[in-house]
């Protein structure tokens, strides 16, 4: 490609709106121009990129076993209907009306299309098991599109859905997909963790997501530093502590306590460490309000505590007055002790080994010192409520936590029998009856990855672009090629010979002057840069530099092209 004949717009401002790094270096080298709010047009130069990560994803399919299909991104709303998601999956599903008045959905994700398309062509165990994928734009109507195509509305993805007899067999292509995750992220050339992950608003049974690590990802990881354990914070398990609860030592006693609400507070006020403080959350439950303790060192998991069966589908704080005309005092000063027994209290495991622990009063400007569970107060149960931390005991048993961000560009999940079962979706057994089939979704955020890329590897200049995203490996740089004939062939030869080597080469003919071009280049993150002058002619030498290399460097052809290969 020679860069006089392509469009190449880098530019140096960027919008306000540009707050993280990708969106930033997307907008500077012309990979993308915003049409709408998260609408994006792709260039020639960013769609050269796409179509590197799509040619990855579609290969480790194919090899996979997966089969590639086109579906509908226009879908009914009887299909959406029939498995309940119309309502449940909420402003994010953008509905559009035909000429006729009937509603119809741009599709966000597809397995009710997939599994309507399986009912209908799927008949027998004999053609099972079977992973249909496709390449394709969705669209998700976010409340606030933000960070480019990090978080837009319209975005490429690729959906695959495998279709099954048994339980096995599930667990057998989930193995398979995973594996051939890892392997696209690899070829990518991203740090990349797989992490145990929520199920969220697909539903299923094992889910993992594959995050690319960065520090300005929206994701908290937990990983050990001894294993391969990682999971996603919501789903991170906070081991129960490996020692049992103490016996009480202090009496129960009744402090006045004006103006301290906060762990904080309490911390100051009684001299103590948080971790000797028990904090009490209530929060709207199935039939009433439910306490969820913990110690004042720790979070709550919202996630997990929207699993108990006491609450919702999510974890909603009770209001101040909901919390006055149960208890009879204000939030900061409720606690376990005396609370009534129409209350469950939920306390977490670590929470549940305190003893002489200090608490809420339950009355105004009050707080227990000296309490302790089962003397002074109830639990209705047990659980895992919390956030994980920093040194907490790695849930394998190996290492501890550590904790990082990371973007996600993956995610696989063994949904089981959900929308099967909701659409009717049965094949024939070996015995000639019917039998609902087994379901795995495997999705991957094809432009989100370009992002997530830029993002892991960038600097002050521009982007760094693994070899298998580059929009070109190599560019051949052309200083001064009006006015020297002989530099312009030998950067046409150099090309040429390049390309025919099968190392895809953009040949920067623009005549440009070498700073606005090397900055160019930078900006767009070509990975080698090999310049042509009058002075390397001479000396029978080429001018090179690797992206991630401090300086240039004189080299021959041959060596060049050993190290392009």
């Amino acid at each position: 490609m020679r860069l006089s004949q392509f469009h190449l717009g880098t530019v140096k401002e960027v919008p306000a709106d540009a707050e993280i790094v990708s969106h930033q270096l997307m907008i500077r080298s012309g990979m993308i121009r915003k049409l709408a709010s998260g609408l994006y047009t792709w260039s020639p130069l960013g769609l050269r990129v796409l179509r590197k990560v799509e040619h990855i994803v579609r290969e480790e399919m194919n090899r996979a076993g997966a089969i590639e299909m086109l579906m509908p991104s226009v879908q009914p709303r009887e299909l959406w209907e029939e498995t309940g998601r119309w309502q449940k999956f909420g402003g994010q599903l953008l509905k559009i009306k035909d000429r006729k008045e009937q509603e119809f959905c741009y599709g966000p994700t597809h397995e009710e299309v997939v599994t309507d398309f399986a009912r209908n062509e799927l008949k027998s165990y004999k053609q099972l098991p079977i992973n249909f994928y496709q390449i394709q734009t969705k669209f998700r109507d976010e409340i606030r599109p933000r960070f480019g195509v990090m978080r837009a509305r319209e975005f490429l993805m690729k959906d695959a859905y495998s279709f099954h007899l048994t339980q096995e067999s599930l667990a057998q292509t989930y193995e398979v997909m995973y594996q051939a995750y890892a392997r696209i992220f690899t070829r990518l050339g991203l740090t990349f963790r797989a992490v145990q992950a929520d199920t969220g608003a697909i539903g299923g049974n094992a889910s993992h997501e594959f995050q690319v690590i960065a520090e300005s990802g929206e994701d908290l990881l937990a990983y050990s530093d001894q294993s391969d354990y990682a999971a996603n914070m919501e789903k991170a398990e906070a081991v129960a502590p490996a020692i049992g609860r103490p016996a009480p030592s202090a009496s129960l006693q009744r402090v006045d306590t004006p103006r301290v609400r906060t762990v904080d507070d309490v911390t100051r006020h009684f001299g103590v460490t948080a971790d000797r403080i028990l904090k009490t959350v209530l929060v709207r439950g199935n039939e009433g309000l439910v306490a969820l303790c913990l110690r004042g060192d720790h979070d709550i998991n919202e996630v997990k505590a929207s699993k108990l069966p006491e609450l919702p589908d999510e974890s909603v704080l009770a209001s101040e007055e909901e919390i006055l005309a149960a208890i009879g005092a204000r939030p900061g000063f409720i606690g376990p002790v005396g609370l009534p027994d129409t209350i469950p209290v939920i306390v977490d495991r670590s929470a549940a080994v305190l003893a002489d622990f200090i608490c809420g009063g339950n009355a105004n400007d009050t707080h227990y010192t000296g309490a302790n569970w089962e003397r002074d107060a109830r639990i209705t149960r047990v659980e895992d409520i919390r956030q994980v931390v920093v040194g907490d005991p790695a849930p394998d048993g190996h290492g501890t936590l550590q904790i990082a961000r990371g973007i996600e560009v993956g995610h696989v999940f063994q949904l089981g029998s959900k929308y099967a079962e909701a659409l009717n979706a049965t094949v024939l057994d070996d015995q000639g009856k019917k039998q609902v089939m087994l379901m795995g979704c495997y999705g991957i955020g094809v432009s989100r990855i370009v992002a997530a890329a830029i993002e892991q590897r960038h600097d002050d200049v521009g982007i760094i672009w693994p070899e298998a995203m580059a929009p070109w490996r190599a560019a051949v740089c052309v200083i001064n090629p009006k006015n020297s004939p002989e530099v312009s062939a030998a950067a046409e030869s150099l090309y040429n010979e390049l390309t025919a080597r099968g190392i895809e080469t953009v040949l920067d003919d623009r005549g440009l002057r070498p700073g606005a071009m090397f900055a160019d280049m930078e900006l767009i993150g070509i990975p080698h840069r090999v310049v042509v002058s009058e002075r390397g002619l001479a000396a029978g030498t080429l001018e090179y530099r690797a992206r991630t290399d401090a300086e240039s460097s004189s080299i021959t052809r041959d060596e060049l092209f050993e190290i392009l290969g």
